[in-house]
């Protein structure tokens, strides 16, 4: 569902001219997978979501989601993926229901099938409780299932999650983890952005670690644990960014210690 080959963006900036945020990165997300896209702050992972998602263009490289490319059928793509993060920037002034139909009527569903697409997912995320509260009103748990509502009322067959448990408690980040899991079951290819190891260990099928706009290593977890010979996904992963930061740093002609 997501083909991601040897993407590349690049930011110019004043003082240091032509700045790489991501260097020819490739992977692929299938159906029914959570993929893990693992990185530090700044490592990239924003920056390819936003491309997946359409909201920058790709400097080199192709990007298809659902078969559509991301750079020459941009509607296509929005039309077909659910994006969420963890700024849930709701509506005040709007209940539940109102929040998430005015989704979903952007999404162009309307009539019985906008009625029945609501009813389901306001069942399945246990939001009839507090469908006709403002969103003012609610609490942070009722925001964020608000906000998973309308990045899935469409029912869009790819879901990309950018850190959605950052800042929240660890009843409301387990009831986010919990609708991945129901919508992984579903069928759905999701892209989940984290550096968060107990999610990634709990989530994610496949993972990608990525550092300073490259991917340092792809595959299963205990695949890649056992290929690098660490214990758990943190460990890898603490192995990985340090491995290459040494290597980096590193004078010309000499081997990283």
């Amino acid at each position: 569902m997501i083909e991601v080959s040897q993407l590349t963006k690049s930011f110019s900036d004043m003082k240091r001219g032509s700045v790489s945020a991501l260097n020819a990165i490739s992977f692929e997300v299938r159906p029914g997978e959570v993929f893990g896209l693992l990185g530090p702050n700044g490592a990239g992972k924003t920056t390819c979501l936003r491309i997946l998602s359409t909201v920058l263009r790709p400097t080199g490289g192709r990007a298809l989601v659902a078969g559509y490319d991301v750079a020459t059928h941009p509607a296509e793509v929005r039309s077909r993926i659910g994006f969420m993060s963890n700024n849930t920037g709701l509506y005040e002034r709007m209940t539940a229901w109102e929040m998430v139909e005015y989704f979903a009527r952007l999404n162009g569903l309307q009539g019985p099938e906008l009625r029945q697409r609501m009813e389901t997912v306001f069942a399945t995320l246990q939001m009839n409780d507090f469908r006709d509260l403002l969103c003012a009103r609610m609490s942070t748990g009722m925001k964020q299932k608000v906000s998973i509502a309308r990045t899935i009322v469409h029912d869009p067959p790819v879901l990309i999650f950018d850190e959605p448990t950052s800042g929240l408690d660890v009843l409301v980040a387990r009831n986010v983890l919990e609708a991945i899991l129901h919508l992984r079951a579903a069928g759905k290819s999701i892209i989940y952005s984290t550096h968060i190891m107990s999610e990634v260990e709990r989530l994610c099928d496949r993972v990608a670690i990525i550092h300073r706009g490259s991917i340092l290593a792809l595959g299963e977890r205990h695949e890649l644990c056992d290929r690098y010979g660490a214990l758990t996904t943190e460990e890898l992963f603490f192995a990985l960014i340090d491995e290459y930061d040494r290597k980096m740093s590193a004078p010309a002609g000499e081997p990283a210690q």
